[in-house]
């Protein structure tokens, strides 16, 4: 394997010519670029990570914060930010908060490891936990929520769940069951209470009041969703037609749920969710997708323009993300109606 300096001499430059070239440090004219880059690949040049991460203070790895990694959502978007990563030239450390290495993960580990800058996937970062990330001085992206002083990438949960519930409204359903989030599902972002919010505004203002007896909680889990479904589905007298599920995991829950108790969906129950999980087509569950491989990319692009000055945005602030709302057949008019 050849040197920078076999490089430099094949093309006539010096050795910081090459490394400027390679690195996308420092200026260089595109055609030199044009030059060196071929000749560096013809005698099987690689540029040693260590050498450039001292001579520009960057070690291209970033440090991703998330709190579980066995659920879709999550490794969701973990996908979309290691691939633009990837494709940026960068490599990803992942720290999972899935047990009780929070406290140590904050205040040791990412404050000595050498990243250029995080990413906090659906946590609400306390602000001791903040504070100890913004004296690193390097670039904080958060997906989830607003966070002060931190750009950030976050979805209206009120008005997602408004939009499922209104679905269902729209379909003549006046008896409409919510499974929503757990005590410990409402750790970061008050993610559950923000849709059982938007379910109640989008029932309130179709003139219905909401009934605590149509309220299951659950863990964002299928089988979670199918625990509660069963509990919602078990008197026949007061057994609603339509079920509004917190996550799609929980809404195909609830679909099983129906099903082993000889309820067809939709013809006897409707049922919508959150997320357009990757098993949602297949169940025909409609949804309300908010993209997380999507969020993943954006976020990227986000400590993209904060890592580089010439693609700069000065100021933080928080970023609302797209959904849609997927019409499939866990839907229908109510029989009622």
């Amino acid at each position: 394997m050849a040197g920078i300096q076999e490089v430099a001499d094949a093309d006539g430059v010096s050795t910081a010519t090459v490394s400027r070239a390679l690195s996308g440090n420092g200026h260089v004219s595109d055609t030199t670029k044009a030059r060196v880059a071929p000749a560096a690949a013809q005698l099987g040049y690689v540029v040693s990570s260590n050498a450039s991460s001292l001579a520009s203070g960057r070690t291209k790895n970033i440090g991703v914060v998330i709190p579980f990694l066995n659920r879709w959502f999550y490794s969701s978007v973990l996908e979309g930010a290691e691939s633009s990563l990837l494709s940026h030239g960068y490599d990803l450390t992942l720290y999972n908060l899935g047990g009780e290495e929070r406290r140590s993960v904050f205040e040791h580990f990412l404050l000595r490891k050498r990243v250029d800058a995080v990413v906090a996937i659906s946590l609400e970062l306390t602000p001791v936990e903040l504070a100890g990330l913004l004296s690193l001085g390097k670039p904080i992206v958060g997906i989830g929520g607003p966070l002060e002083a931190v750009r950030t990438l976050s979805i209206d949960d009120v008005t997602v769940a408004r939009c499922a519930t209104e679905h269902l409204l729209a379909l003549g359903h006046v008896s409409i069951a919510h499974i929503g989030g757990d005590k410990e599902s409402e750790r970061d972002f008050h993610l559950p209470t923000n849709r059982r919010v938007g379910y109640e505004a989008a029932l309130r203002a179709a003139g219905i009041a909401p009934d605590p007896a149509l309220f299951q909680s659950a863990d964002f889990t299928m089988p979670g969703g199918y625990t509660a479904a069963k509990q919602l589905f078990g008197n026949p007298r007061t057994r609603p037609t339509a079920v509004f599920a917190a996550s799609d995991e929980m809404a195909i829950g609830t679909i099983l749920a129906a099903r082993d108790l000889g309820l067809r969906v939709p013809g006897d129950i409707s049922v919508v969710g959150i997320d357009d999980h990757e098993l949602s087509d297949f169940f025909g569950l409609t949804t309300v997708a908010q993209f997380p491989e999507r969020q993943g990319r954006l976020a990227v692009e986000l400590l993209m323009d904060e890592l580089h000055p010439n693609r700069h945005s000065l100021g933080s602030s928080n970023t609302p993300l797209p959904f849609e709302l997927i019409v499939r057949s866990s839907t229908a008019r109510s029989a009622a109606h």
